[in-house]
């Protein structure tokens, strides 16, 4: 071995890497040029020990010399062992910035693709009303006892029991001041405005969107959607607004509903806790009630049946065909239905009390 320059022969293969590495442990730290030409066997695991051993002591190019046949493979090792930039320090305040952007933009992005689903089914809406033949009164019906009828006991249920949670929390703070009796217009007031139609928009929100999500990645996974284009027909004519319409007639019905069941578990709990007989505790809702109230919050159904509707069916189309898409777009669309309707929500009742209404 002459003075910086070493001369390796022998086999240089996986079978011997450990012995390999044990003679590259001896090398000068002076080292000026590896001569690999004597190497009568070299493989992958060879290869690499040598560029290991060349990086170590800033060798490059023709510093590092392989046989003829040999050439090929240590050029494609060299290619896919290229150096990679180091990985950077997490810095916890700028690791959660970059996060907060990632998470905003991604937000703007599912926005716009709302905004942009919303104006696609206008249309679409708009061609329906002129072509009454598209309308799939089938599909439609069938998603309304879906929506409609098999949640009515959830709803009733939930809304009765908040009702009841809300007289009780009121009669606690008034009981304490003698004014037991206006816990009548503390439930009629929130079950009316907020409550009813909140509750039930959430429970539609987790049970409907989800499934609307779940119904269409399935068929988007198995290429149905594709199908459906290659026949002719639109999917939002087939799939969509079907599902969108149905929620349209049905959330208002269903949140009249828990109306009725939230205002019915103020009265139970009037009549057994507070001393205040059913016929008294109407006849006071009566007295002092507005149908402004009544109004607020079945203007609200509407508006969250179309939210929870096209969130549940675009996060269905835009499932990529997999098992695991189809389980994230579910999750997200009920995340999102219910943290927009939410949102929707306060804004609304920030505008109406505002309005003076």
């Amino acid at each position: 071995m002459a003075p910086g320059r070493i001369v390796l022969s022998g086999q240089w293969t996986l079978s011997t890497a450990l012995a390999a590495a044990a003679t590259l442990r001896d090398v000068p730290d002076a080292l000026t040029a590896i001569d690999a030409t004597g190497i009568s066997g070299i493989d992958s695991a060879g290869v690499l020990q040598l560029l290991r051993l060349a990086d170590q002591h800033g060798l490059q190019g023709e510093a590092l010399l392989f046989r003829p046949e040999h050439q090929a493979l240590a050029c494609t090792i060299v290619d896919v062992a290229d150096d990679r930039p180091p990985k950077r320090r997490d810095y916890g305040v700028a690791d959660a910035l970059a996060r907060l952007g990632e998470t905003t933009t991604t937000m703007a992005g599912e926005t716009l693709s709302l905004v942009n689903f919303l104006g696609e089914n206008l249309v679409k809406l708009g061609r329906l009303l002129r072509q009454p033949r598209r309308m799939r009164l089938t599909s439609t019906v069938f998603h309304m006892e879906q929506v409609g009828l098999d949640a009515v006991p959830l709803v009733v249920l939930l809304s009765y029991l908040v009702g009841a949670v809300i007289a009780f929390l009121g009669s606690t703070i008034l009981r304490d001041f003698g004014a037991e009796i206006y816990v009548v217009e503390l439930v009629s007031i929130a079950t009316l405005r907020e409550l009813a139609v909140l509750m039930t928009a959430i429970v539609v929100a987790g049970r409907t969107a989800s499934s609307y999500t779940a119904q269409i990645g399935a068929m988007k996974s198995r290429e149905e959607i594709d199908a459906i284009r290659v026949l002719g027909l639109d999917p939002i004519d087939l799939l969509v607004l079907p599902r969108v319409l149905a929620l349209l007639v049905m959330l208002p019905l269903l949140t009249f509903v828990a109306m009725l069941a939230g205002l019915a578990g103020g009265v139970t709990v009037g009549a057994f806790d507070l001393g205040i007989p059913p016929q008294m505790y109407l006849a006071r809702m009566h007295e002092t009630m507005n149908i402004r109230h009544f109004f607020v919050g079945m203007s609200k159904a509407p508006v969250f049946a179309v939210v929870i509707g096209l969130i549940g069916c675009l996060q269905g189309l835009k499932v990529e065909g997999t098992a695991q898409s189809v389980g994230e777009r579910t999750t997200s669309s009920v995340v999102q239905s219910i943290s927009l309707v939410i949102v929707i929500d306060a804004l609304a009742a920030l505008w109406f009390m505002n309005m003076g209404w």
